[in-house]
């Protein structure tokens, strides 16, 4: 919680002097948001329905796309696993986009030299990756299934466990097995509640995001509405 807090603060100092914000997701950006409520921060758009923002007033960020070349099929969350293992920060880090096997990430150009120097495996995979041009993927489009289930809560264990068909016990396991990831970061509390706009990945079962509550049925349960990534 208090890492959290500093990163929210750290943030609002920082567009306080005119310096733009790390990457930020739904979460951050909307605590960021309700403290900056005089001052005019703009959104670095960077594509249609981007997930991790930068936020800026004066001065704009420095970004870069990054593309990765393998010959083996790679997955959202062993890409973001190999970038994190090597002491990158999550705020460092945009967007990871898989589109027809072809896989992209966004990262502050602060980190260029460092990844073209380390980043050439994946997991047990050789990649090389190359830096192109920013405005690639601007027209790109993330592509979803969109569901809706009965929930008792919206305990991300709880739901993860509806949308799977496994029992809480199992989705508890696999939170402490470091397998579900939460906006970009580790998920360690089973009992977090998922907010709107919440992205959530579970290992070897995909990416999701959680939109919002369409309604309660006789009994209070909710009646919610997810995407899933394809």
């Amino acid at each position: 919680m208090k890492k959290n807090l500093y990163k929210i603060d750290n943030n609002v100092e920082r567009l306080l002097i005119g310096k733009p914000s790390d990457f930020l997701d739904n979460t951050e950006f909307k605590k960021v948001m309700s403290k900056l409520k005089n001052i005019n921060c703009k959104i670095y758009n960077l594509y249609e329905d981007q997930e991790k923002v930068i936020l800026y007033t004066k001065q704009e960020p420095k970004v870069s796309l990054f593309r990765i070349m393998s010959n083996d099929k790679l997955r959202h969350q062993d890409i973001l696993g190999a970038i994190l293992s090597m002491n990158i920060s999550p705020s460092f880090l945009g967007d990871i986009i898989i589109d027809n096997n072809n896989y992209y990430f966004y990262v502050l150009s602060t980190l260029d030299e460092f990844l073209k120097d380390n980043l050439n495996m994946i997991g047990n995979k050789k990649v090389v990756i190359e830096k192109i041009d920013l405005n690639y993927l601007k027209d790109y489009k993330r592509s979803y299934e969109s569901h809706e289930i009965i929930v008792t809560s919206l305990r991300i264990d709880n739901v993860i466990s509806k949308i799977l068909g496994v029992n809480r016990k199992g989705i508890i396991d696999k939170i402490k097995n470091k397998e579900v990831i939460l906006n970009y970061e580790e998920l360690t509390k089973t009992s977090y509640n998922l907010k709107e706009n919440d992205v959530f990945s579970i290992k070897r079962y995909g990416k999701y995001k959680f939109v919002n509550v369409l309604n309660k049925t006789k009994k209070n349960n909710l009646v919610i509405k997810y995407l899933k990534y394809v």
